[in-house]
């Protein structure tokens, strides 16, 4: 029996033995037991002699008052653990992914997210003419590329929303608005996801692909057919995303501007899917393989022309400089297109391409149009890191070692370079173009990547520029410069 206890006992041996009148009694402790005896005996020494007092008016007060306020201070001590088991219902943490709260059975979850890519870019060699003999060049400079914050969730564990809006360019757009419901394993227990709102068309490797993850700072040639066709639109998708297989087919009409032409044209819609396989697909080793398929019938902006269908290169987000451009093309009823997707991965190395063909049919006895794109592309990650891949797509690299000078880690560095082509040339405004594009890429940390590509214009055909002295715009070499922070 401890100390505390003995107290204890000696407090009920008093209130039991002793009467209302003043009395004394001397205690004894046993050493080896501890228990406590009235009378002498061996192994027992002498606590003392104890008298009871009769308790005042004053003393019962004090101690009523000390019951009350244990008794409050019980109660505050329940409301604050009640409190704490509540608050240990939700949890709060910050890290490389941003802002993220969820509750303790995770059925409601939310991120804030973002991103911001700074730009500076130069030409050189730009002095053009243009089809009416005016002069024009690239703009160097520099621009905010994106400035764009998200925010995702979960409600009820199987409804996902993403909303994703830009700030770029002094002006605001949406880019992703969508919610999605992953509640459904019908076949063979694997998982759909049903996703409805503005969002990515199920069309190419790297139109599917975050900016944030791209080897290059602009997307390849092949894009001047993709951006305009199969970008982000409003619909309906369905795909089962898998480790080593993913499917996917949605169905989907324009952008969120609404069409509000006073003719009253009717909206264009589409019809895309896209399927990769990974035969292997470790860590370190991927094998990707993919096909994709569209089908747009394009809006009608008055009775006979799309003025929106219209197929262009400029050299940089910000340069207004158009080496090949079709102009609108009219009378199109719809546009078909197939993607083929290939890339390998094998440590820091990475190499892959795609190619896109389009077949536009056009009405009225227009000539029907086929145009082509492709690019190959290779990387080498210089401090040995290799590049994830995940349900059909690339992403960034993680360094191994984040940059520090206080702990010795110089972050990763990547070396990547590109060859694309595009062909417009079916249609008489079309021109046709290659160029070429180096990179290299510094991952600070998990967040901060600086990029600096260089691209050169190799041969183009049918430009609507020309040089001072009338010969093609293919000496054209591009510099770019981005800051990215992302998360």
């Amino acid at each position: 029996m401890k100390f505390s206890e003995v107290t204890l006992a000696v407090a009920g041996v008093l209130g039991a033995s002793l009467s209302s009148s003043a009395f004394a009694i001397d205690l004894y402790v046993d050493s080896t037991t501890q228990q406590i005896y009235a009378q002498p005996g061996p192994n027992r020494i002498k606590l003392g002699t104890f008298e009871k007092v009769e308790e005042t008016a004053s003393q019962k007060a004090e101690m009523e008052a000390i019951r009350n306020d244990l008794t409050l201070k019980t109660n505050e001590l329940k409301a604050l653990d009640e409190h704490m088991k509540e608050a240990e219902q939700v949890k709060v943490k910050m890290d490389k992914k941003g802002l993220q709260v969820e509750s303790a059975d995770k059925n409601f979850q939310f991120r804030l997210g973002g991103r911001i890519h700074a730009d500076a870019s130069y030409s050189s060699g730009d002095d053009y003419l243009d089809s009416k003999g005016n002069h024009v060049e690239a703009n160097d400079g520099t621009e905010i590329r994106r400035a764009r914050m998200e925010f995702l969730g979960t409600f009820f564990k199987d409804w996902n929303f993403k909303s994703q809006v830009d700030f770029a360019d002094n002006s605001v757009a949406v880019k992703d608005m969508f919610v999605q419901y992953t509640g459904l394993k019908p076949l063979a227990n694997l998982p759909l996801a049903i996703t409805f709102g503005q969002q990515k068309q199920a069309f190419s490797r790297e139109l599917q692909e975050s900016s944030n993850d791209l080897m290059f700072m602009e997307r390849s040639l092949m894009d001047v057919l993709n951006a305009p066709t199969v970008d982000r639109a409003i619909g309906l998708n369905v795909a089962s995303l898998n480790k080593n297989w993913t499917g996917q087919v949605g169905i989907y009409g324009d952008t969120v501007t609404p069409n509000k032409e006073k003719n009253m044209a009717d909206e264009g819609w589409g019809i895309s899917s896209r399927w990769t396989y990974a035969p292997i697909n470790e860590k370190t080793k991927v094998i990707h393989l993919g096909v994709a398929g569209n089908y747009r019938v394009p809006d009608h902006k008055d009775d006979v022309n799309d003025k929106d269908l219209r197929f262009s290169y400029e050299t940089s987000h910000m340069s207004n400089l158009n080496l090949i451009d079709t102009g609108h093309i009219e009378d199109v009823n719809n546009i078909k297109m197939v993607g083929l997707e290939a890339n390998a991965l094998y440590g820091p190395f990475t190499v892959g391409g795609e190619y896109t063909h389009m077949w536009l049919d056009r009405k009225d006895g227009s000539d029907n149009l086929e145009f082509d794109g492709w690019y190959g592309e290779a990387s080498w990650t210089l401090t040995g890191e290799s590049r994830k891949y995940k349900t059909g797509k690339f992403y960034h690299v993680d360094p191994k070692k984040p940059f520090s000078l206080a702990n010795g880690g110089w972050g990763a560095w990547e070396l990547a370079t590109r060859y694309a082509e595009v062909d417009l040339t079916d249609y008489s405004k079309g021109g046709q173009m290659s160029n070429i594009t180096v990179a290299l890429n510094w991952y600070v940390n998990n967040n901060i990547r600086f990029m600096a590509d260089y691209n050169r214009a190799l041969e183009i055909q049918n430009s609507p520029l020309t040089t001072v002295s009338g010969g093609k715009p293919d000496n054209l070499d591009t510099f770019m410069l981005r800051g990215q922070l992302y998360f």
